[in-house]
């Protein structure tokens, strides 16, 4: 009688444990479902607000801002090509340039190093200058993330003495077609330095200096094939 009273006592605790434990997981799982709709009506207005194009909009807005002020090297070279044959103006072509500039005409190395050295080599040789018919025909243009070259055609009469081109010789009124590369080094949206480069052979033989009849030089020839190539390159 003892063991089945025992055992009876026995059954009744575990089944008392059984109803808590359900009562309490009932408890839990209710809790739990409160918390899940807690969750989800904070995640609801979280979702509701906009974020995604905000930060879209945002992240344009200093895109667009960044753009906005990079400098526009092209724009700049066109400046200052302005300032050396339109405006003839020394202070506004330096404007343009850094502190420590170089320009470097590479056929005959003339040019000028540092500031008052360019300066004094636009003042004295360059800038103003020029005969008066002078033009600049662009062929082409390849703008860098730091450097824009320019492809072109320079014409002129040769009425005036262009030492920094042709060093000591005497004005010969011959025309004169010259093709020209130009690459333009900037730092911080400013001319750095300038490579000019063009055909020695081809300008002494347009002014008459070199007989190309006698070596393998070309002159005005040169320029009209090119312009030949252009021109047919823009009618296809």
């Amino acid at each position: 009688m003892l063991a089945l009273h025992g055992d009876c006592r026995n059954s009744r605790i575990q089944h008392l444990e059984g109803v808590i434990f359900e009562e309490e997981t009932m408890k839990a799982s209710s809790k739990m479902f409160k918390r899940r709709s807690v969750l989800k009506r904070i995640l609801a207005v979280i979702l509701s607000v906009p974020i995604l194009p905000n930060f879209i909009k945002g992240a344009n807005a200093m895109t667009e801002k960044t753009e906005s002020t990079d400098p526009d090297l092209a724009a700049i070279f066109d400046a200052h090509v302005k300032h050396e044959f339109v405006d003839k103006d020394v202070d506004a072509t330096m404007s343009t340039m850094t502190e420590d500039p170089y320009v470097h005409h590479v056929a005959m190395a003339t040019g000028g190093v540092g500031r008052q050295g360019v300066r004094d080599f636009y003042k004295n040789y360059f800038v103003g200058k020029w005969p008066a018919d002078v033009k600049v025909i662009r062929i082409s243009r390849t703008v860098g993330k730091d450097v824009v070259i320019d492809e072109l055609v320079v014409t002129f009469t040769h009425d005036v003495q262009l030492d920094f081109m042709l060093p000591g010789i005497k004005p010969t009124g011959k025309k004169v077609e010259l093709p020209h590369v130009i690459i333009m080094k900037f730092e911080n949206g400013k001319v750095a330095h300038e490579h000019i480069y063009w055909d020695q052979g081809s300008l002494l033989a347009q002014v008459g200096l070199l007989d190309h009849s006698k070596v393998p030089v070309l002159g005005v020839e040169q320029t009209r094939k090119l312009l030949e190539l252009v021109s047919r390159k823009k009618e296809e």
